[in-house]
């Protein structure tokens, strides 16, 4: 089918339930009987575009379209709590666990080669003495590193650290378009940032004032960045592998999914923003005892995971892909 002739065939009963919809509480008798006709019609178009898997950008516009008339046509709509709730209840954590197994691989292969860029540069005294001037290591070692995280206000510093995380995570997910190439190139620039800190600061002593401080914002920041890369990646292997699917209609379900990921990441990155900013700050200045500051790390870590495998798992089983809902099945057609 050429979609093209197909949208041009059928634009203006698109424009006329959009003119319709957006006059539904005037309407007379006999266009309240065009709207819920043309209703029934545009659903079919939808349904037919969508079978195509041509044109993400068209079905999504036909969804809205779509929604927006059954909305009318019924009269229901779901509250802004409502939906936000629904978001956080099934879109996110379900596809969160339909896409574990991509998030937890890139969270293997992200540590992995931290684990080497650390035992590199512990190993290699050539390679220690190429990352900095031993002035400026011993000034990292001993003042800079711990003074990170409480030279600046807790609140201003965790605002920071969040707008700088989310950036990380959208940049993982966003690249996973192209083939998922610079989405790896992401995750593995910061396994080897955390590992050559990592061996630095064991080389001189101070690797456990290392984890000490990482670890208790970092359980939930990296994880949030694993999810993103995660996410990413898939999104590249649809582009390679869409099964049996049509390519374009693989690609847009998996991005629309993606973008409900990060928008949910948002949230997660918060949570681990205001965790560096008021805990792992804290725990510099001396107000937070370091078990104390390992503990609410590991806490906000466990929940996240027993959010994503329980809730998640639930919505999961129920139907959820991330994709967007309450949008017509694709419905057999001639020509």
């Amino acid at each position: 089918m050429d979609i093209d002739v197909f949208a041009a065939t059928h634009a203006q009963e698109w424009k006329r339930l959009d003119e319709l919809v957006r006059r539904r509480r005037s309407l007379a008798g006999e266009e309240v009987d065009e709207l819920v006709d043309l209703y029934q019609r545009v659903s079919t178009h939808l349904s037919v575009v969508r079978s195509a898997g041509q044109d993400p950008n068209l079905v999504a516009r036909l969804s809205a379209l779509v929604a927006r008339a059954r909305s009318a046509v019924t009269g229901a709509h779901s509250s802004s709590w409502s939906e936000v709730s629904g978001f956080f209840t099934r879109t996110f954590p379900g596809t969160l666990y339909r896409l574990r197994w991509w998030w937890i691989g890139a969270s293997a292969g992200t540590l992995l080669v931290a684990f080497l860029a650390g035992a590199w540069v512990v190993l290699d005294p050539e390679v220690l003495n190429a990352m900095q001037t031993p002035e400026a290591m011993r000034q990292y070692v001993e003042h800079d590193f711990a003074n990170y995280y409480a030279e600046n206000p807790g609140t201003s510093f965790s605002a920071q650290v969040w707008t700088n995380n989310a950036w990380v995570a959208a940049q993982a997910i966003v690249f996973g378009v192209f083939l998922a190439l610079p989405t790896i190139a992401v995750l593995a620039m910061n396994g080897a940032g955390i590992g050559s800190s990592a061996g630095m600061m064991i080389v001189h002593g101070r690797g456990e004032e290392f984890f000490s401080l990482i670890l208790p914002h970092g359980f939930l920041e990296l994880t949030a960045v694993f999810v993103a890369g995660g996410v990413g990646l898939k999104l590249g292997w649809t582009i390679i592998e869409p099964g049996d699917r049509p390519r374009l209609r693989a690609l847009g379900e998996e991005a629309r999914a993606a973008m409900a990921v990060a928008l949910g990441l948002v949230v997660v990155l918060f949570v681990s923003g205001l965790v560096e900013g008021l805990v792992t700050g804290n725990m510099v200045r001396g107000r937070i005892a370091t078990p104390v500051g390992l503990g609410i790390g590991f806490f906000v870590e466990v929940l996240f995971l027993a959010y994503v495998y329980t809730v998640g798992k639930r919505a999961y089983r129920k139907g959820e892909t991330g994709d967007i809902r309450n949008t017509p099945e694709a419905v057999p057609v001639a020509g």
